[in-house]
This record gives C-alpha cells, structure tokens and sequence, in this order.
C-alpha cells in the first residue's frame, strides 16, 4: 500500500452529467483511507490561481459532502443527482506560452500533491497529460463526454443521461408532429461522432438518423433518399416523421455546416417539391408536408444524472482511488468487457493525437456495429449501405499501429 494522502481533483472540457457523482466518489473513497482531497477550481486555471495566491490550499479540501445544509437537512447527500461540476470547468485551455504552463507547475507544487486524477475528455485528457509529464505528476484520467468517443473506454460519464435527454426530447416531439402531420428535424450533438445520434434516435422512435460515419455530407442523393423513405413512411400510413441529424455531418459542398438540421429541414423541403414535378402521386403529398427543425444544444449536457451514469460515476471514482493507492499511475479507468479497469495513458494519447493528427475520430460509430444493424432492421433510414465505405477499411483506417 502507499502512503500518497493528499490527492487533487479536477474536471475538463465541457461539462455533462455525472461529474458530481465522479467527486462525490473520490472524496468518499479516499477519505475512508484516511486521505486528503484537494478539488481544483476551474480546471488547469486554478493552478495558476493557487501560484498566484488566490486562494488558500486548506480551503480547497473536499469533505464527504463539501456543503452545508442547516437544519434537520444538515448532512444531506445530493452531489450524485446533481449535474454540471461544482469545481467549474473549462471547455478550452486558457494558457498559452511557457510562462503560463510554468504557472501551472508552480500551482501544482504549491499544493503539494501526491497525485492527480483529471476528469475530461480526449482533449482535455491530451493537454493535462502533456503538463504531467512536464511536471513528473502521477496522474489518473476518468474519461467523460456525451459523444461517447474516447478511445479504449466503451462507455464514458454523461454519454447514457445525454442519451436520455435525446429520447426524452424526441417523445415530446412525436405528438406535435403526428398532431400536424409534420417532419421534425432534431440536431443533436457529435461534432466527430455520431454514438448519441444513434443511440437516442433509436431509442426515441426515431425515421431517419443520420452521422457522420455512415452520411458524411447532405448530398442530392442522400437528400432524396430521405425523401423517398419519408413518402413510402406516409403512403403505408405514418402521415410524420422524426429526422434525427449529428452535428458533424456536413454539408453538400462537404465542409462543416452551422446549423446543419435546419438546412437538411429546407433541403427536404425543396426536393419534395422537386420530385413532385416528376407527377409521382407520392411526392405531391409530401410536398404538402410542414417540415420543422430544432436544436437541442446544451441541453443534452444538463439533466440529472441517470442512475446508469451514477453508477459508472461512482465505479470509476472507485478505481481512480484504487489505482493511487497501488501506486499505478499515468493510467485511464475505462468500461470494459462488463468491467471496471484501466489503460495505459500514454497508449491512449498517442492514439487520440495520432487521429486528430489525421483528422480522424479516436473511437467513431463503427458502420457495422450492432446498433447500425438495428436500426436497418427496425426500418430506420440511416444511409444506403451500397454508397457506403467498406467498414473494414474505415476501422484500419482509424487503427493506430
């Protein structure tokens, strides 16, 4: 066993559910071993505060509830079902030039830490294992994002709440659509992957879905496809249709397109009037056909955490303090196989730089994976297989050696 007591803890990147679950875990774990835990405000920014005196390292020390609550509510333990982060968060880094990054060293040293454990995703994780090894600090990742897609890690806090909120929006919708026989198109996040697409369009009894690895741009063809499957959906008597689209499809002129729902929203539009032209009976209904578009936006990384992302918090919060306490370091606690264990860091950064470096995603839909099946079974549109890239040359072409 070692005798580390004085450990830190920080969130990166954007926030999601289940950071506060991630926490509350640590504190819990690590106090019962008698330990200390230090919470870093605002992500790498607190160190520089730390150097810079604002504040005072006794006063960062997290207890098992890190509140208080007057009354006969004192004690009252709700950091689990609350979402966001109570340490703040950075969606990107704030420093820049050698005199900042030895800002952050100093910080790091002013609170006399015996390792580190950095919640965030592939980004974050990148930048703040650059610092470690600048610093020779001992440091645990936990991987988080509501995209799903850091390498090694099957499932990643907040992914399965955020999945959640994208079912929850699309039953919402079902009834205003069906009530106005219309075609809503729901943009949901996944700049570089489309796991939560996927995931909560089909849960959410979604029509068309649509990501970046199986559609990565609105062509003519893929427009019309849409077309022809929401009007073979009206003449066997679903007079609606729910159209679920990731943020990180592009484009026809295929580059990244800002609001990309409501331009799939028109392009539906216009090429129903199109098709109409040709005196197909078909098309000249749906033409008729309102279509709306919406953004779900932050939304999706709000909401309380669901009790999956509560659990997955509180085993890898678990882990992270276990891994410390056997002295194994520079490792990422990750879902495998059924299992809570760990990867090697260093492996993992090299394969997120190397895509990023390629302009590939570290863990993408994989374009024959289950859930791709079961969404063609169920008669879910999401792109002709006979366009498509062969799935195994995609996944060789994402393997790093």
């Amino acid at each position: 066993m070692t005798t580390t007591q004085r450990i830190g803890i920080l969130t990166s990147g954007g926030d999601c559910p289940g950071l506060n679950a991630v926490i509350r875990a640590v504190v819990k774990c690590a106090n019962r071993r008698g330990w200390d835990v230090i919470g870093i405000p605002y992500s790498t920014d607190g160190f520089m505060q730390v150097a810079d005196g604002q504040y005072d390292p006794d006063h960062l020390r997290l207890t098992d509830h890190g509140y208080d609550i007057p009354g006969i509510l004192q004690g009252l333990d709700v950091l689990q079902f609350l979402s966001g982060t109570i340490l703040g968060s950075l969606s990107k880094s704030r420093f820049d030039g050698p005199d900042q990054m030895a800002k952050i060293l100093a910080g790091y040293e002013k609170l006399n830490l015996d390792a580190l454990i950095a919640i965030g995703g592939d980004g974050s994780l990148d930048i703040i294992y650059d610092l470690a090894q600048r610093g020779g600090w001992n440091l645990i990742g936990i991987p988080k994002t509501i995209d799903n897609d850091v390498p090694f890690t099957e499932k990643s806090i907040g992914f399965n709440t955020a999945v959640q909120t994208v079912n929850s929006a699309l039953y919402d919708l079902t009834f205003t659509a069906a009530s106005h026989d219309r075609v809503m198109v729901v943009e949901v996040m996944g700049r570089d992957a489309g796991h939560l697409a996927l995931h909560g369009g089909i849960a959410g009894g979604a029509d068309v879905i649509l990501i970046p690895e199986l559609v990565p741009e609105l062509n003519p063809l893929v427009v019309t496809q849409i077309c022809q499957h929401i009007a073979d959906l009206r003449q066997r008597g679903r007079k609606f249709a729910l159209v679920v689209v990731a943020e990180g499809v592009h484009g026809e002129d295929g580059k990244p397109q800002h609001l990309i729902g409501e331009s799939l929203a028109t392009a539906i539009a216009e090429r129903s009037r199109t098709l109409c032209q040709t005196g197909d009976t078909a098309y000249c209904d749906m033409d008729r056909v309102e279509t709306r578009a919406m953004v779900l936006g932050h939304i999706q990384r709000s909401g309380i955490p669901t009790a999956s992302d509560r659990l997955l918090a509180s085993a890898f919060g678990r882990k992270a303090v276990d891994l410390i306490a056997e002295g194994r370091y520079n490792r990422l606690v990750v879902w495998e196989a059924g299992r809570v264990r760990s990867k090697d860091l260093g492996d993992v950064i090299a394969t997120v730089r190397e895509c990023h470096l390629r302009g590939i995603c570290p863990s993408p839909v994989e374009t024959d994976s289950t859930m791709v099946k079961v969404a063609r079974s169920l008669g879910i549109y999401v792109g002709d297989p006979d366009t498509l890239p062969d799935p195994k040359a995609v996944m060789q072409e994402a393997q790093v050696v």
